[in-house]
């Protein structure tokens, strides 16, 4: 693939420096409650030993969550919704709903150090030409501000682009290996939240698209199995819209089971009923798109009688969620009725459904989300789902918001979908 580029008059944001092979944040940053604080030390050795987590003994035995932030803050494009406000936001709503490791003490930790993602990680996933065009194409970004990446939906870059790509992924990455290690140690290990961007589950094989760079929750599958064993994946996607770049990329492999709920004819267009996987991997790509006005209660049967069963029949090693916010009701990007207490509850199910099939191994990914209200306080919510306590969805959901769902329309797609897969 050959990467090419368009050229814009913008100016990009903060820059990353580096400075004895740690990549730290150039400005610290106030807005939505966000807090002066250090945001995490990036170590980026090369050593293949380092894992890259730094939890203290009680922290492994005692937390319930476990978190990275990775806000790629010279990432940006002023008006843009996938803009740098977005991890921020979350941050400073956990902050101020006193759900970080401050207020917590071992029951949240953040993941202070972790390295950034290697080429060979990125290249498990993406082709090799894709991730060094991107790389070349930061002093174009670093000259003119802005770039956008020609077919790519388009995808903006700034001279920062890479780096905090490589940024994102590896704090997905050093999540799984803080997870799994938990779990060699206890039972019921923290569930691991990567808050990062850019987002990834739209970046297919050959090229970025659709606001992702790369593909951060499909990058952690292919290292789950290598660097630990974790043989079977599956892989939950509930953003709005269709993760067609982790579809494409496992698409004929049968050791990882995709499922994806979004939108039906949403961006990008993909993710048909009948799309279920090709080759050996037939049968392991589960797509069930819902009609626009699906709210909590389609989700909630969607999770009873598709979810559990395609899972409970896997059997993974390792569960791992494509975590949009951008279904709920407030969200400007699409039509779905998603409320804070539909994520409370999925955040809670998949939670044990992960200590019930695969040792309680379990990481989400930031994918979309574009109202920062909405998108912080969900966050926040499912924050409160890993720790056993009650949501406050009540306090954030306004019924005069919804309307009617298409009940008929969704039990047909479910009935359709448990047919073609035969659940």
């Amino acid at each position: 693939m050959e990467l090419r580029i368009f050229a814009s008059q913008s100016r990009a944001g903060d820059v990353l420096y580096q400075h004895n092979q740690i990549t730290t944040l150039k400005k610290q940053f106030f807005m939505y409650g966000f807090r002066k604080k250090k945001i995490g030390t990036v170590c980026c050795s090369n050593n293949p030993d380092n894992n890259g987590f730094s939890l203290s003994e009680s922290e492994l035995l005692s937390s319930k969550v476990v978190y990275s932030v990775a806000p790629a803050m010279g990432h940006n494009k002023e008006s843009h919704p996938e803009c740098n406000a977005r991890v921020p936001a979350i941050t400073g709503a956990l902050e101020k709903m006193r759900l970080t490791s401050e207020f917590r003490s071992l029951e949240v930790v953040e993941l202070q150090k972790f390295r950034a993602a290697k080429i060979d990680d990125i290249a498990s996933i993406h082709e090799r030409v894709y991730v060094s065009g991107l790389e070349k194409a930061m002093d174009q970004a670093s000259e003119q501000g802005l770039i956008f990446l020609d077919g790519s939906g388009p995808t903006y870059a700034t001279s920062t682009t890479f780096k905090e790509s490589l940024l994102a992924a590896g704090a997905g990455i050093s999540l799984v290996d803080t997870v799994v290690a938990a779990s060699k140690v206890r039972k019921d290990p923290p569930v691991g939240f990567a808050l990062i961007r850019p987002p990834g589950h739209h970046a297919v094989p050959a090229g970025p698209m659709g606001f992702c760079v790369f593909g951060n929750v499909a990058i952690a599958a292919r290292y789950a199995q290598r660097a630990h064993g974790l043989k079977r994946v599956f892989i939950i996607d509930f953003d709005v819209h269709h993760g067609n770049g982790t579809n494409d990329a496992f698409y004929d492999d049968p050791d990882i089971f995709f499922l994806s709920t979004h939108q039906d004819g949403s961006y990008p267009g993909t993710g048909k009923i009948n799309q279920i996987g090709s080759g050996n991997g037939e049968g392991s790509t589960l797509n069930l798109p819902l009609p626009g006005g699906s709210g909590d209660r389609a989700m909630r049967s969607v999770f009873d009688e598709v979810i559990v069963p395609c899972a409970q029949r896997f059997k993974p090693n390792i569960i791992l969620v494509s975590a949009g916010y951008d279904a709920h009701v407030l969200d400007p990007l699409a039509n779905l009725q998603f409320t804070t207490g539909t994520y409370y509850m999925l955040a809670s199910n998949i939670q044990q459904l992960a200590r019930e099939l695969c040792g309680g191994r379990c990481v989400f990914f930031l994918e979309g989300g574009y109202n920062l209200t909405s998108l912080s306080n969900s966050v926040a919510d499912s924050f409160r789902a890993f720790l056993g306590e009650p949501s406050m969805a009540a306090e954030f959901d306004n019924p005069a918001f919804l309307y009617e769902e298409p009940s008929n329309k969704v039990k047909e797609a479910i009935l359709k979908v448990k047919h073609i897969h035969s659940l």
